[in-house]
């Protein structure tokens, strides 16, 4: 293993700094949190100990065949209580905020759970003509997300998708959204089927016929050695910083050159691809949490 954690640092909104470690409980979050030389060669080795004790072959392959049961299982479960909505996201991506003044314009989230993105993009743009297309892998989650009241057809189009597929069939013409929102969604997409050389790229250039010429992707998503990858158990590993949470659904951690290799190979425009690199503080415990993020924003060309 001889990846390292790329230095690349959160430079647009950042603005919580950690200066002196007799600081570090008297806020629940800093921004820009360097990692020193002992940190990461333990998160390297922490990696490396994951895939000498993986998961059974079958095991994994079970998980995999059998995904989508697994994230109906999830929402069946957590309903629409697990995940908090994502209000930061007119933070980091105002580029959503600006389709309030296109008309029309349409957006299409992929991944879109219950709606914890869907919902916030829907009020923060009420009274425009912006439409949002959404959709996700589990068909519980769609349901769950259209029994919510403040779903409106005139508004917003909900549909079960998996992105693997050659053909989508979706509600949308080609060339004709301005965004597509990718949180958390492309990291529960199995390697092995996807391939970062192979079915990824055909997922990828998806994205790219649906867009309309200098339409956007805007992406956030799990980075190698973020705290969740850390604390993974003996056995859930399925390859090489691929796992396996408890609940059975799936997670990948990537790097920056993972998804500047997807995007710019299917034709797009690099514009933001930076690691958001937090620390996280529980302040009663006493605990020092360290998140690791990727975010990208890749434009398609106008030709």
């Amino acid at each position: 293993m001889t990846e390292s954690i790329d230095k690349s640092k959160r430079k647009q909104f950042g603005n919580r700094f950690l200066k002196t470690d007799d600081d570090v409980f008297k806020h629940n979050a800093w921004d820009n949190v360097e990692w020193n030389e002992e940190q990461e060669i333990q998160a390297m080795s922490q990696v490396c100990a994951h895939v000498k004790t993986k998961m059974p072959s079958e095991k994994a392959a079970d998980l995999e065949d059998n995904a989508d049961e697994y994230w109906n299982k999830f929402y069946s479960v957590h309903q629409e209580k697990f995940f908090k909505n994502r209000c930061w996201l007119f933070t980091e991506f105002p580029e959503i905020t600006l389709l309030k003044n296109e008309k029309p314009s349409a957006i299409l989230e992929v991944g879109c759970g219950v709606g914890n993105s869907v919902f916030p993009i829907l009020s923060h743009c009420a009274d425009s003509n912006l439409h949002v297309y959404c959709c996700d892998f589990s068909s519980n989650a769609i349901q769950i997300l259209k029994e919510n009241s403040e779903y409106n057809k005139e508004h917003c189009t909900a549909f079960v998708c998996d992105i693997t597929n050659d053909e989508w069939n979706p509600p949308f013409a080609l060339e004709s959204l301005d965004v597509i929102l990718l949180v958390f969604v492309l990291s529960a997409i199995q390697p092995e089927k996807c391939d970062i050389y192979i079915e990824l790229k055909q997922v990828v250039g998806n994205f790219y016929k649906y867009l309309k010429p200098g339409g956007m992707v805007l992406f956030r998503d799990y980075g190698r050695y973020d705290m969740a990858q850390l604390r993974f158990k003996e056995g859930r590993c399925i390859s090489e910083n691929y796992y396996s949470r408890g609940d059975g659904t799936l997670v990948y951690f990537f790097t920056q050159d993972d998804v500047k290799q997807l995007f710019l190979e299917a034709g797009f425009e690099q514009v933001q691809n930076i690691v958001d690199r937090r620390m996280q503080v529980n302040r009663g415990k006493q605990l020092k949490m360290y998140r690791v993020w990727i975010q990208c924003k890749y434009k398609k060309p106008i030709l």
